[in-house]
């Protein structure tokens, strides 16, 4: 078996879904029927920041990864960066150290990363979002690690704006969660885990 990591806060866990699947539960439901070896892990907080994400990340991770005579290949691991060091003014500098070290942390665990990017809501200022989705996509550059762009593509995007508005501005519902999946099958996800390439 091949371990797959979805660290990350609410919207990993698919908060505000009336499916409940959010957009790893969708991502996972295409994925399996092609990787029958993987096993998925949800390791989600809400209205974490990217700082408590890196100091508790590792070790919630390696309690779930079993022994080393079931594997099949190297764990993965995606962290999908939420909006809440914008919400709390943590600096630049801070969230390029805290991605830094969870990143190299990965690395020194012989796990393959993949970064997701955080989507436009309603409820943070896009511009401060759009600078800082810009410094979670420079920071995955660095360390050669996939990046999956959720703000470019969203923030113009009709039935994200519809959806978003209908849940408040702080969480997709269905649609938008279907949106965040799409982007993620059509990135570097199947090449990523070492699968064929979907339709």
């Amino acid at each position: 078996m091949r371990n797959v990591f979805f660290v990350g806060d609410e919207l990993v866990a698919g908060h505000g879904d009336p499916k409940a699947l959010g957009w790893a539960g969708r991502v996972v439901a295409r994925t399996l029927p092609v990787g029958p070896d993987l096993r998925f892990h949800t390791l989600a907080v809400p209205g974490e920041s990217t700082g408590e994400l890196a100091s508790r990340w590792d070790d919630e991770a390696l309690r779930r990864r079993g022994s080393s005579e079931e594997a099949t290949g190297p764990d993965h691991v995606v962290f999908a960066i939420g909006r809440h060091d914008v919400a709390r003014k943590v600096s630049p500098t801070m969230t390029r150290l805290h991605l830094a070290n969870t990143l190299d942390r990965a690395s020194a665990l012989g796990m393959k990363a993949m970064v997701v990017g955080p989507p436009p809501v309603a409820v943070e200022d896009r511009r401060a979002l759009g600078e800082y989705a810009a410094l979670c996509e420079e920071a995955a550059a660095r360390r050669d690690v996939p990046y999956v762009d959720m703000y470019g593509p969203l923030v113009r995007h009709d039935q994200w704006a519809t959806d978003m508005d209908t849940g408040g501005g702080a969480l997709p519902l269905q649609a938008g969660y279907g949106l965040m999946a799409w982007l993620v099958l059509h990135s570097q996800w199947h090449s990523w885990l070492g699968l064929p390439e979907q339709d």
